[in-house]
């Protein structure tokens, strides 16, 4: 265990508080969906891109642009659509012909948050563009290299059972989201809250921002303040390293492997620890329990796992799948 100072206690302590707020704030026009909105403050501090999946009419855009709000970030929605271009994206180069120079033009990539809707409704090539800004946090147009603003944050939208028309996410860029979140219908309670709400032309509330995009950056770097103990990294691992030994017919779960065709990357250990690192701050604690590991492990891991044809048969979910390994590999 760690002995934090009595300062960094205080600041997490204060820093949770501050990102509390940025919660309650987006409940004022997103009823319910906690898990959605936890979720997007996870990534936000954690600097991790999240690929929200979801039917339509389940507020995934409306908590995006509410997030955006409450945080005083610049916010950018990309329609994506099979006639885009990679320049729609990112930027092009503008010839002027009176003074015979180009001149670059930045694309709505250039935001702190950016919202990819439908992103699976682009080709391949579409999808490929952000590649270099979710990984290296920069765009290329022509031969100039642009840093992009801090904080940055993609979120990407798909529609899980309309799939005429889709072109389904190359396993290279799907591996670059931090966490692919579920979102769920709301409860009957919930929706007659939403009624009341937004049954009228004219809403009556507006969002604040209740937090700086200066502040986003601060606490992103507190994040690596939050101590991981050696036992809580050794569950980490054995529960990335599981996934594979799943798909090699050992480990604690051998039975899988006729469902599980290639397990997680070195990525998911990476991106595990940080979304625990950020559930512990948004606790206010100083400290990974195994605890936070557990809660945000189906959304790092989901989207990483590939299955065998016998497993679509069978229509057995990586949801199932890591569900398991969280039940068979020991918690410290």
């Amino acid at each position: 265990m760690s002995n934090p100072s009595p300062e960094l206690s205080a600041q997490l302590k204060a820093a949770s508080e501050h990102l509390q707020q940025v919660r309650s704030e987006v409940g004022k026009f997103i009823v319910g969906q906690r898990e959605l909105v936890h979720r997007l403050l996870v990534g936000l501090v954690a600097r991790g891109h999240i690929l929200l999946e979801g039917l339509p009419g389940l507020a995934k855009t409306a908590s995006v642009s509410s997030l955006a709000k409450a945080t005083h970030c610049q916010f950018q929605r990309i329609q994506f659509t099979p006639d885009l271009l990679p320049g729609d994206i990112t930027g092009s180069l503008i010839y002027d012909p009176v003074k015979g120079t180009y001149s670059t033009r930045q694309g709505p990539i250039f935001a702190n948050l950016v919202l990819a809707d439908e992103i699976n409704r682009a080709p391949s090539k579409v999808q490929s563009a952000l590649l270099e800004a979710m990984q290296e946090r920069q765009v290329t147009i022509g031969d100039q290299t642009w840093p992009l603003p801090e904080p940055f944050l993609v979120l990407a939208t798909q529609n899980p059972i309309e799939q005429e028309g889709t072109y389904p996410l190359p396993e290279a860029q799907m591996d670059r989201f931090m966490m692919k979140v579920i979102v769920g219908y709301p409860t009957a309670e919930e929706e007659l809250i939403i009624l009341d709400r937004m049954a009228s032309t004219k809403p009556t509330f507006e969002l604040k921002a209740v937090v700086s995009p200066e502040e986003i950056v601060g606490y992103q770097a507190m994040v690596n303040r939050v101590h991981v103990d050696q036992w809580v990294k050794d569950y980490v691992v054995r529960l990335v390293v599981a996934t594979r030994e799943a798909a090699a017919g050992t480990g604690v779960a051998p039975e899988l492997k006729r469902l599980v065709r290639i397990g997680a990357s070195p990525r998911a250990t990476i991106n595990l620890t940080l979304a625990a690192r950020a559930c512990a701050l948004l606790e206010g604690r100083d400290h990974v329990t195994p605890d936070d590991v557990k809660l945000i492990a189906p959304d790092v891991l989901r989207h990483r796992l590939l299955l065998t044809y016998e497993a679509e048969a069978e229509e057995v979910t990586t949801e199932s799948i890591v569900t398991t390994l969280l039940s068979k590999v020991k918690v410290p």
